[in-house]
């Protein structure tokens, strides 16, 4: 893609969009005092990710390329100026700790163009071309049903301690009539003028959010049935999707709904090692294709895989996705659609969702946390955030992300665990929120971690 391209898709961005950065000329510092209304904010603005030098206007549908390299002309003939891949994959599979008995995610395979088929292979089933086995039919006795945990006793629930999203039923009884008291009493301050939020439609849309978020969560525990991949290279894998998004400006919701597609894919499906790159390339084409106003083209994302695979693979694997999935993808709501009402809470602290934002990203590259609905999500993010700050998380936490304190401390502790582990500043999210745009969370976060998380849960207890 070239450097214009560029400019024009950061130029799409609203100033306060969740793509903007802060400008801020001092990393994240925990506040001195902490108020109902938030963090004491340092004064700071959003600015525009946009290139310095395109200061052209494009009028709607005029002169929208397709992401081609430029052409250079030599001798009085066009040729293609040829492009740095993005990430080689060495780099790629160095951008978490090595493993002994781990693989490259995708190595590239020797490709011969295969002969036509016959009427009887034209007939097999589509996961062919893919190299897939077949579906694998998710169990429905790994899911539990609420009404069944509430009726667990102390001893049926040590069973389920796996989930560490469940509360034992005597604090969920507590937890739940914590959140209906703060439901009744807390007086919401509705802002009828801010449109962007549509508060006369609030309450609605967000019930209807909840109601579908929990159709299109994957099985957690999807790696026991894949047979040639593990949880560590579906972490290299996340890491080079997370410098592709970057890279190509694409939209926070595009990150996590290529993540969502990816796992939701391989709870239904096995697929090979060679093909893993193939399904994380591919998830993330369809989310940009359903997001982004100017999406990356096919070629793009050939080259993004260096060639790995070609334009064919990736829109054959585009239709084996989508009919695996049901053509589901508009139900998943991403953690930053609950961050931007959980904000409300301490009317938007830039520093808190700064904060926030790189924390939920972690939980991108921790299959722990694929148990965790984005709702639950967005509170554990906002929860450990304010805590690195000096915050509280008050009833106008409460009411605003439907958790409780003590359902979001498990979370948190398995974040901070993620972020003391070695190695972890390796990690493209590490580097990429360590950058000053972005008010150097990564290192705040860890030099909390390991300084004060101990102490900190503790006294939780």
């Amino acid at each position: 893609m070239n450097r214009t391209a560029n400019s024009r898709r950061a130029a799409t961005r609203r100033v306060n969009d969740e793509n903007a950065v802060p400008r801020a000329s001092n990393a994240i510092r925990p506040a001195k005092q902490a108020t109902r209304s938030g963090i004491t904010q340092k004064e700071s603005s959003i600015k525009e990710v946009i290139g310095k030098n395109d200061k052209r206007v494009r009028n709607a549908l005029g002169a929208i390329s397709h992401n081609e390299a430029p052409a250079a002309v030599q001798n009085g003939k066009v040729s293609q100026v040829q492009r740095q891949p993005l990430a080689s994959r060495s780099q790629a599979q160095n951008v978490y700790p090595s493993n002994a008995e781990t693989r490259p995610i995708a190595p590239v395979p020797a490709r011969t163009r295969p002969g036509r088929a016959t009427a009887v292979e034209e007939q097999a089933d589509f996961m062919v071309g893919m190299e897939v086995d077949q579906g694998v039919v998710l169990d429905e006795a790994l899911e539990t049903d609420e009404d069944t945990v509430r009726g667990m006793s102390d001893d049926e629930y040590d069973m389920e301690e796996e989930d560490w999203t469940l509360l034992s039923p005597n604090e969920a009884s507590i937890a739940e009539a914590q959140l209906f008291r703060i439901r009744r009493d807390f007086q919401d301050d509705v802002d009828e003028y801010d449109t962007t939020m549509v508060a006369e439609y609030a309450d609605e849309i967000f019930a209807h959010m909840e109601l579908m978020e929990g159709t299109v969560m994957p099985n957690p525990n999807y790696m026991e049935f894949q047979t040639e991949t593990d949880w560590t290279m579906r972490t290299t894998l996340i890491d080079w999707l997370l410098q592709v998004h970057m890279r190509y400006h694409m939209l926070p919701e595009t990150l996590w709904i290529a993540v969502n597609i990816i796992d939701r894919f391989l709870s239904v499906r096995v697929v090979s090692l060679s093909k893993l790159q193939l399904v994380g390339v591919t998830a993330m084409f369809i989310a940009a294709k359903y997001e982004e106003i100017l999406a990356p083209s096919v070629d793009d994302f050939v080259f993004m895989t260096e060639n790995g695979y070609t334009k064919d693979d990736i829109l054959k694997g585009e239709r084996i996705v989508l009919q695996t999935l049901d053509f589901n993808v508009s139900q998943y709501c991403s953690p930053y659609s609950w961050v931007r009402r959980i904000s409300k809470a301490d009317d938007y602290d830039i520093q808190t969702r700064t904060l926030s934002k790189f924390l939920m990203e972690v939980t991108l590259l921790d299959h722990r946390f694929l148990r965790c609905k984005p709702s639950m999500i967005a509170a554990i993010g906002m929860y450990l955030s304010r805590k690195m700050l000096g915050g509280t998380w008050d009833e106008a936490f409460i009411f605003y992300s439907n958790f409780t304190e003590r359902q979001l401390v498990p979370g948190a502790v398995l974040l901070c665990e993620r972020l003391v582990e070695d190695g972890f500043d390796k990690v493209y999210v590490y580097k990429k929120y360590a950058n000053k745009k972005f008010l150097r969370a990564s290192t705040f976060a860890v030099e909390w971690a390991h300084n004060h998380a101990e102490t900190t849960w503790a006294s939780q207890e």
